[in-house]
């Protein structure tokens, strides 16, 4: 009689961790890999996309950037690093998702931010970005946004919102973030580091402002779970604690 109850504690316990694994979200899984872009799955409807951008001074460098998509229609956040990459992305939302893109933001105007641009307004998808950006971008013969913003906005994807924030200098003069609060997740783009990074090409960056900005940015958004830094590895509000930290003044 124990043998057979034993049994069936076992049997039960086994199909209760069956159930419970099916019902785990999605966390971390390549959904898309070729030699020059890798598409992440990290929440139910938030994708990272990583390219790689060839440096003098760091190699090559794997760039990210955020796709959050809802009920068939998507935004994009940075472009991969050229025309080439963004068209495979642009195939990949259009063929895997099955989704409009309603916009795409370069939250920066470095290369792993805007490089892809053209290929999206080739596509005729909007684009909008901080106005500091788009001066630049003028200014230094870049592909240029189509839409700009100053400190703040809102972009729809489905029924939904992602918010745009330009909380100051830092990486560079223009860096934003973005956030999707539906599913907690932030897009720190290259003014939030990864743990243990170093503070990387500072060539156009404010390390002087740099952490009084990380700060501003956890003190508005509080209920972040999911980060996503421009370079490096997925995690949570320890990679805004570990920038405001690498770059606080001393």
């Amino acid at each position: 009689m124990k043998i057979i109850q034993l049994f069936l504690l076992s049997f039960i316990s086994i199909l209760l961790l069956s159930c419970s694994a099916q019902k785990k979200k999605p966390e971390n899984k390549t959904v898309y890999q070729s030699e020059t872009l890798v598409i992440t799955q990290v929440t139910p409807n938030v994708y990272q996309h990583t390219s790689f951008l060839q440096t003098t001074s760091f190699g090559n460098v794997p760039c990210n950037g955020m796709i959050v998509h809802n009920n068939n229609e998507t935004v994009v956040f940075d472009t991969p690093v050229n025309d080439e990459i963004s068209e495979e992305l642009i195939q990949w939302i259009q063929n895997s998702l099955k989704s409009k893109i309603n916009a795409v933001v370069p939250t920066h105007f470095h290369d792993d931010c805007l490089g892809g641009l053209n290929a999206f307004h080739k596509h005729h998808i909007p684009s909008i970005a901080n106005s500091k950006t788009i001066e630049i971008a003028k200014a230094k013969n870049l592909p240029v946004p189509l839409k700009s913003f100053d400190n703040q906005e809102k972009i729809a994807v489905g029924n939904q919102f992602a918010e745009l924030y330009f909380f100051g200098e830092g990486h560079t003069k223009d860096n934003i973030v973005a956030y999707y609060p539906n599913e907690k997740v932030l897009f720190g783009g290259c003014l939030i580091k990864e743990l243990n990074a170093t503070k990387g090409n500072l060539e156009d960056a404010n390390e002087t402002a740099w952490a009084n900005t990380a700060t501003k940015l956890k003190a508005n958004i509080t209920d972040t779970k999911v980060v996503i830094p421009g370079h490096g590895a997925i995690g949570n509000t320890d990679l805004i604690d570990y920038t405001i930290k690498l770059f606080i003044q001393k």
